[in-house]
């Protein structure tokens, strides 16, 4: 049962790590994994999210995409639609599932945290 306190362990500091993502603003699942120190967890840092929509206090799972800047998430959000409503809320434009100008939008827990 070790192997499963770890998963649960490093989820955690996964949601820690994605309540501090500014509002308006995404990260992506490689950046959380090679901040925590496990640079080839992305698609664990991608679990978390996942498991993360019945948290609470809530997680804001939306403000996490892929490292082209692609809701490939989406599909996790009850409806098709709901991440690109949730991360337009806060003024950030999608075209076609992405992220228009990822790259002003993209925010680096290694140069913040």
């Amino acid at each position: 049962m070790q192997m499963e306190s770890d998963k649960q362990n490093f989820f955690e500091r996964v949601y820690e790590v994605v309540h501090q993502i500014p509002r308006g603003r995404v990260t992506t699942y490689g950046a959380i994994a090679a901040f925590l120190g496990s640079k080839g967890s992305s698609r664990l840092v991608g679990w978390a999210m996942n498991q993360s929509h019945n948290a609470c206090p809530g997680i804001p799972a939306h403000r996490v995409v892929n490292r082209l800047g692609i809701l490939t998430g989406k599909h996790h959000f009850g409806s098709p639609s709901m991440m690109q409503q949730l991360l337009e809320n806060e003024n950030i434009r999608i075209e076609n599932d992405r992220v228009v100008d990822f790259r002003k939008k993209f925010w680096d827990p290694a140069g913040t945290l």
